[in-house]
């Protein structure tokens, strides 16, 4: 906020507005800068990281042991098939909080003032995604830790599982799109938050998290077959624990770009009629 502050002061002002074209250097450090903001905010207030911290440990520990024993026949066989995609399930959900905290921004009006200074149009919106990934990078560590304490074994070496972790916050990012959407045509968080319920429980439930989808009846097989988190999951499975790998990476990477096609260029149609 400061550094963008101090800019403004140097671009030039016509007719009392201010000029509004960066350079694309100037925008990137932009970007940089607003995502600060999100680091500061997690900073002076790190209860924000209580959901994304203790919901996964939570779900964790209450499916390994109350229901590891009746699915897998063993909780530590459980903890082996299901910490991957509480993994992916963390980052889907966590995605959620970007909608909201750019709801309070603007409830608050502090887009109002980043649009009264010469910023990239963009940037406050990349600077909320940024942040929240900060925040998501925090909550994967704490859910490995975690993992790793009760017994979770990393079959593949540590690159497989850091592009692991690397594809989920990819895909996080690309998702963080659709919340960016949500965050500036809903009129309250609680609205965001509702909505955002609607949407992530049947990703999250409706696929391969938690059971193998052959035991689910035909109907919701073929919801799984199209379910984005399906490939994800799989994909996470494979580089966490052995097994293929490039065809569920693919199709994850696939929605990741039709998340971003779609939701990005409607989020800046909005963002920008809104300014």
């Amino acid at each position: 906020m400061t550094a963008v502050a101090e800019r403004s002061r140097t671009q030039p002002v016509s007719r009392g507005r201010v000029t509004r074209r960066v350079s694309p250097l100037l925008g990137v450090t932009q970007c940089l800068t607003l995502t600060w903001r999100g680091i500061v905010k997690i900073r002076r207030n790190p209860e924000v990281l209580f959901d994304v911290t203790l919901t996964p440990i939570i779900f964790l520990g209450l499916f390994v042991y109350v229901f590891g024993g009746a699915i897998e026949g063993s909780s530590q066989e459980y903890l082996q098939f299901v910490l991957p995609g509480i993994l992916g399930m963390l980052t889907v959900f966590a995605t959620m909080g970007v909608g909201v905290a750019l709801n309070q921004d603007l409830d608050k009006g502090v887009f109002d003032r980043f649009r009264s200074l010469p910023t990239w149009r963009v940037a406050p919106l990349v600077g909320a995604i940024g942040g929240d990934i900060i925040r998501q990078v925090i909550a994967i560590a704490v859910l490995l830790g975690f993992g790793a304490a009760l017994g979770f074994r990393f079959v593949t070496g540590f690159w497989s599982v850091l592009a692991a972790c690397a594809l989920a916050l990819a895909f996080a990012m690309a998702l963080s799109w659709l919340w960016v959407l949500l965050g500036l045509v809903m009129r309250k968080p609680q609205s965001v938050q509702g909505l955002g319920t609607l949407i992530l429980f049947p990703l999250a439930f409706g696929s391969n998290i938690f059971v193998d989808p052959a035991t689910m009846p035909s109907w919701m097989q073929r919801f799984v077959e199209v379910n984005p988190t399906r490939h994800l999951m799989d994909a996470l499975r494979g580089l966490m624990l052995g097994g293929p790998v490039a065809t569920p990476v693919f199709y994850t990477v696939l929605w990741m770009a039709g998340f971003v096609v779609v939701f990005a260029p409607l989020a800046l149609w909005v963002y920008r009629r809104r300014a």
